[in-house]
């Protein structure tokens, strides 16, 4: 299977829409939301294209707090058909890239806590845990992850 991964456009915003509605529930990203991170500056988005067919996207943003500037994974989405087949490795490790080339020394982002296969893939990749994050997703507890991209 061959995955093509380019920069997220506001003309897929019905279809990113669809596909983070079917990995989220209450806690997905409204279509207002969504286009207003695909238009920020500061936002990195990138789509994972299957035969042409958008299978997967990812937002990502770069954060100043406190003087330290990190990459925030916002959302990584999966369309249901293509899980399992290396495409929110392969989006994560591009935005990754890209940050480092942005010179951004640190990554972060929040799981829930339960989400097996989400936190499999991060401490994979090299993310630990930097904290619990109570009742972050409803009544579900989150976990907050951090990566040294240096």
């Amino acid at each position: 299977m061959d995955v093509e991964i380019s920069d997220l456009t506001i003309r897929l915003l019905d279809k990113i829409c669809e596909i983070e509605n079917q990995c989220f529930e209450q806690e997905a990203f409204t279509k207002q939301q969504i286009a207003c991170l695909i238009t920020d500056y500061n936002t990195i988005g990138l789509t994972a294209l299957v035969n042409g067919e958008v299978a997967g996207f990812a937002i990502a943003r770069v954060n100043i707090i406190r003087n330290v500037t990190f990459g925030h994974i916002l959302t990584i989405d999966v369309a249901s058909a293509y899980r399992r087949k290396g495409i929110a490795q392969k989006l994560l490790r591009e935005i990754e890239t890209i940050l480092r080339e942005r010179g951004i020394r640190e990554c972060r982002l929040e799981v829930r806590e339960n989400n097996a296969a989400a936190l499999n893939l991060y401490r994979k990749l090299g993310y630990t845990e930097m904290g619990k994050l109570e009742k972050y997703y409803g009544t579900a507890h989150g976990l907050y992850l951090t990566k040294s991209l240096q």
